[in-house]
């Protein structure tokens, strides 16, 4: 347990000393440090050093063994769940008390940027796959095994800490759901690969809406108010993500050299 609060301080110092550097590097050029720019640079900054440093000291260990297991069918399944998980999850925006946004306008800006892809489409959920589920998940799972707890029980921890390090209100119901749904398949599999599939779907979807229908947010800005339309999307919706589950239930294994819990193959 210990192990999974330090790796989580440890990313979001990285994540603040990042926003430092460029808070200075704005200072220096006069640009305000709240840029489109700046928030880009230091996104992709600290997802990288995130990603550098828990390789090096093998946090999150890497292999090979998960790939060498030929896991097309989970990576593609897991690319088709996060396509059907975008309307249920909009749709539970809608009904859910609504929560603040305190950086929708950041992140519209960094969405809009051409170079904003690089930082929450790749950068983002390469660096929290490495933190979230190859380290903290895995030493929380070890933690959890020791005391005779159900596999659910880490994951749901790991879930929420993953929810509260976005520092958003308005995100941490999506992103608690997610992190139960990542740290399922990271459980079953021993891999952070398939949650890296699944998260950057997930967020190139969020950029391309964002570019192609700005200010899309809730599916009523989609269908009006017409009930049926929003029904069905949902439904159809559903249709997708809850046989993709499915498939990713009777696929997913871990590699014999790579068991849940022990070293996983980044």
């Amino acid at each position: 347990m210990k192990k999974a609060f330090f790796y989580l301080v440890i990313f979001l110092m990285i994540q603040f000393f990042a926003s430092y550097l460029f808070t200075l590097v704005a200072m220096l050029i006069d640009m305000s440090a709240q840029s489109t720019p700046m928030l880009i640079a230091a996104s992709l900054l600290s997802s990288v050093v995130a990603v550098a440093l828990f390789v090096w000291r093998k946090w999150t260990p890497v292999g090979r063994a998960f790939m060498k297991s030929r896991p097309w069918a989970v990576l593609a399944w897991s690319a088709v769940a996060a396509l059907g998980a975008i309307v249920p999850s909009m749709w539970l925006s809608d009904v859910l008390p609504e929560l603040p946004n305190v950086v929708s306008e950041e992140l519209e800006g960094i969405m809009r940027n051409r170079w904003g892809y690089f930082a929450l489409g790749l950068g983002a959920p390469i660096a929290e796959e490495f933190v979230f589920r190859g380290a903290m998940l895995r030493s929380l799972l070890d933690w959890g095994e020791q005391k005779h707890l159900s596999h659910w029980w880490p994951i749901a921890i790991s879930a929420v800490l993953f929810s509260v390090a976005h520092f958003n209100p308005a995100q941490m119901v999506h992103a608690f759901l997610i992190g139960l749904l990542l740290g399922w398949m990271y459980y079953r599999t021993g891999s952070i690969i398939p949650g890296i599939v699944y998260h950057w779907v997930n967020n190139t979807v969020a950029y391309v809406m964002e570019n192609l229908m700005p200010g899309t947010e809730h599916l009523s800005d989609l269908f009006g108010d017409n009930l049926v339309r929003i029904g069905m999307s949902v439904l159809f919706s559903l249709l997708i993500l809850v046989p993709a589950l499915y498939q990713l239930h009777l696929n997913m294994k871990a590699p014999l050299s790579s068991p849940p819990g022990g070293e996983p193959s980044a």
